[in-house]
């Protein structure tokens, strides 16, 4: 494991967009195989590759990017009182919960049932009805997680140990993101009621 967080860290070094972005889309690839290998929709059998990709070309394009520029913007400006080491991390944990989560879990369930080709309409039904629990669910892990990755992981690794966390976190999101509106179980709305 030392081998590779040597690696890891003179590549962050050298090129923290492209390490980043290739860790980051990795790791959601890995997070979308095992939650469709383990956990196959309605037992599905058929591995569904463009899936994995989607959540790869997330990981890479869209989130390492702003996860790597969000985890600066916490450590150098969030600093409620300087050389108070616990005081500024649960700032910074208090601000990742209540700021980055909501922002990024609608983000994540939007651009998704983009990539899968739907519409905006579809994707805003995804977010409403995945919201509130993932968000619940979110604070259930990533504090914990945050406050101990704001304490004693260097700037430069905590998107990695985000990652390597979130692998569980990303077979969590695929599961949820994969699950299908079933439209022939919604009770039709008549307007005006039609009298029966």
């Amino acid at each position: 494991m030392s081998v590779f967080f040597k690696w890891y860290t003179t590549s962050v070094k050298r090129s923290p967009r492209l390490t980043n972005g290739i860790m980051t889309g990795s790791l959601f690839g890995i997070g979308d195989a095992v939650a469709q290998v383990f956990f196959p929709e309605n037992g599905k059998k058929k591995y569904d590759a463009a899936r994995t990709f989607r959540a790869v070309f997330y990981g890479s394009i869209i989130f390492a990017p702003i996860g790597d520029k969000w985890y600066k913007f916490l450590n150098g400006k969030i600093v409620l009182k300087p050389g108070e080491h616990w005081i500024n991390n649960v700032a910074r944990v208090l601000c990742d919960q209540l700021i980055f989560a909501p922002a990024c879990i609608p983000v994540y369930y939007g651009v998704m049932t983009l990539f899968e080709g739907k519409s905006i309409a579809s994707a805003k039904e995804k977010i409403q009805n995945n919201f509130s629990s993932t968000l619940v669910t979110n604070w259930y892990v990533w504090p914990w997680v945050q406050l101990l990755n704001f304490s004693v992981v260097p700037v430069h690794h905590r998107l990695l140990t985000v990652n390597f966390v979130a692998i569980f976190w990303n077979t969590f999101l695929s599961i949820k993101n994969s699950k299908v509106t079933d439209d022939n179980k919604k009770i039709p709305v008549n307007y005006p009621p039609i009298p029966e």
